[in-house]
């Protein structure tokens, strides 16, 4: 277990509440955004939001990524993964990212959308469904990280999208969130918090004296079951130059898991397409889910 391990009420709920926040900032940016705007002032937007209600400090600052770059297509070293100049189309699908921290507090969020329309999109986002109903039941049952993480990877296939967690550093697909304790000045280097860091390193330290890790990805050091505490889970899927994903935190008890929040956008969305808290509804996803790219091509408009 992670020596920061966090396991009462209390921090879950302050928790939930910053993960709130960070989806209020997500939602009320992407309500801005317009032909024109560039990746570097959405996230500017995000943290500005974020700080003037009373975020201190940063896991990573924020993140926006417009059009194929939702996808991550050609991504091949972490300075691509930061905000560039790539201005908004009508038509485009967006990628909001943050990782927000009060009073020690952290949330990660990921959040997609689309300036207007763009029916590819809304295709994958209501594909992204079947993986948060996934994701937690794969949990609850013990298996080994390294196990869902293939589980995830098999539904990419079956649904005829590819893995665009693979390109994140480390190919993780979620990674464990603790409460930031550290006294080192508040500093950003390379778009990411120190306290976070050194936090961060501290729990890959005491991970890996009992052969886990704090990262999920498909690696053997993953081969373990989820440790209780909490989670970021972020599957993220791609096709052509259009990805999506949601991020959003799990927790995980000695006996169960269950996320942390049902009240957020892209539940809310496959709540009202009759997706419950994201399961498939009567099986309808998971026939969607083995139709081909092909079948999208032809339903849908070329990206």
């Amino acid at each position: 277990m992670s020596h920061t391990t966090v396991t009462n009420a209390t921090d879950v709920a302050r928790f939930r509440e910053l993960q709130q926040l960070a989806y209020a900032a997500a939602q009320s940016v992407a309500a801005t955004l317009e032909p024109g705007v560039t990746e570097r002032q959405a996230a500017r937007r995000i943290r500005t939001w974020l700080e003037e209600r009373g975020v201190q400090d940063w896991f990573h600052t924020p993140f926006a990524w417009f059009g194929d770059r939702t996808a991550f297509r050609n991504f091949r070293v972490p300075l691509q993964f930061f905000p560039t100049g790539r201005r908004l189309e009508e038509g485009m699908p967006f990628i909001l990212d943050c990782a927000p921290v009060r009073d020690g507090y952290v949330a990660d969020i990921g959040y997609a959308g689309c300036l207007g329309d763009n029916p590819v999109h809304d295709r994958l986002m209501d594909d992204l469904a079947a993986y948060r109903g996934l994701i937690v039941a794969e949990v609850r049952a013990g298996r080994p990280l390294r196990e869902i993480y293939r589980e995830v990877d098999a539904l990419i296939t079956r649904q005829g999208y590819d893995n665009r967690h693979q390109v994140y550093p480390g190919r993780v697909i979620a990674h464990q969130v603790t409460r930031v304790h550290s006294r080192l000045p508040k500093a950003i280097v390379a778009g990411f918090g120190v306290r976070s860091l050194q936090t961060l390193f501290g729990d890959l330290i005491v991970e890996r004296l009992h052969h886990r890790s704090p990262l999920w990805a498909d690696g053997k050091i993953s081969q373990h079951p989820a440790t209780p505490g909490l989670w970021a889970v972020e599957p993220h899927i791609g096709f052509r130059g259009v990805g999506v994903k949601f991020e959003e935190i799990l927790v995980v008890t000695e006996d169960d898991a269950y996320w942390l929040d049902d009240d957020l956008p892209h539940v809310r969305r496959w709540a009202a397409a009759g997706r419950g808290d994201g399961e498939p509804a009567d099986g309808a996803a998971a026939t969607d889910a083995a139709a081909p790219p092909s079948t999208i091509e032809k339903r849908d408009a070329t990206p």
